[in-house]
């Protein structure tokens, strides 16, 4: 009998030591895999007001810098999750193929110099705490609010990868994807078809140029030429976007099917109508959306490193 009640004592702890170390487990995935809001309070305090005076600065010269630096934060995710692989350029040493010069971001994604100027603020102010991939994340954040959206508090903590992603860089969303094959690619990193409309909603400011548009480049343009992602208010964060699809005239093929395609009435169509319908619905269902795309995969605690320098990975241990 003492045997048996012995045996059961320790059946018992086991059982209890294994709920301990399920709920430490859960526990932490629950808090976003490490990432925090108040990540950098105690070592770079004036974090998110560096980020924003930089942007501020850089938007005066150049209206569509918050729009591209948005873009960048997307390419990044959407390749190796949140870990700034796209800010990488090439470097033979360190055997890395940059992901700049794939078909979605030649010639097309921009920002770089603007992500640089933040780094550096950041360095001098608290040199090797701020990862360039929480510097994407928030300053995605800074230019949709500076550019009449919704703010949304960011989860920080991020660390920056060492490799790039060729081969998942080259199936990034095209402009030409049918909603099926949007909707596959957002559902092999998380994001639902209620993710995809309202991120989708990010063009609603911006320009694109003409090649990448439904009705192509008019007689005389260039393939490069820039045209307006909304007609209406190209600088300005709001629903205009939704408006533009409920009447056929989303310059993105890859936007206007999710009205159009034969999926999209029992899929996506509902939403946008939703969304443009109500501003304050789709400011609230993006802020929500980019914060699940931003924390796609991100490197935290050991993994990773805080580069230096965004465009290439450290020499030694930082």
């Amino acid at each position: 009998m003492a045997a048996s009640f012995r045996f059961s004592l320790a059946a018992r702890c086991s059982i209890l030591l294994a709920a301990a170390v399920l709920v430490l487990v859960l526990s932490h995935g629950a808090q976003g895999a490490g990432l925090s809001s108040s990540f950098y309070d105690g070592s770079c305090p004036g974090t998110r007001d560096i980020v924003r005076r930089v942007i501020q600065d850089a938007r005066v010269a150049d209206a569509r810098i918050p729009a591209s630096l948005i873009r960048l934060h997307f390419h990044d995710c959407f390749v190796n999750g949140c870990d700034g692989s796209l800010l990488l350029d090439d470097d033979a040493q360190a055997a890395i193929m940059t992901e700049k010069n794939v078909p979605a971001n030649d010639r097309s994604a921009r920002g770089f110099g603007v992500v640089d100027n933040i780094k550096r603020a950041l360095e001098n102010a608290c040199p090797g705490i701020v990862s360039c991939a929480d510097i994407l994340t928030l300053a995605a954040e800074i230019s949709v609010e500076l550019a009449g959206g919704p703010s949304w508090t960011v989860p920080l903590g991020r660390r920056d990868g060492t490799t790039t992603n060729i081969e998942s860089a080259k199936n990034l969303p095209s402009p030409f994807d049918p909603l099926e094959t949007l909707q596959e690619k957002f559902k092999n990193l998380g994001l639902d078809d209620t993710d995809l409309v309202a991120l989708q909603g990010a063009h609603t400011f911006g320009r694109t140029q003409c090649q990448f548009t439904q009705r192509n480049c008019t007689a005389g343009q260039s393939e490069g030429a820039l045209v307006n992602l909304d007609g209406v208010t190209p600088d300005v964060f709001d629903n205009k976007y939704y408006g533009n699809l409920l009447r056929g005239r989303a310059q993105l093929p890859s936007d206007q099917v999710m009205l159009s395609d034969p999926v999209a009435a029992r899929t996506t169509a509902p939403i946008a109508r939703r969304f443009s319908g109500n501003q304050k619905d789709f400011f609230r269902n993006f802020a929500a959306s980019m914060v699940k795309m931003g924390n796609i995969s991100p490197l935290t605690g050991r993994d990773g490193e805080i580069r230096k320098n965004c465009r290439r990975v450290n020499k030694t241990p930082y």
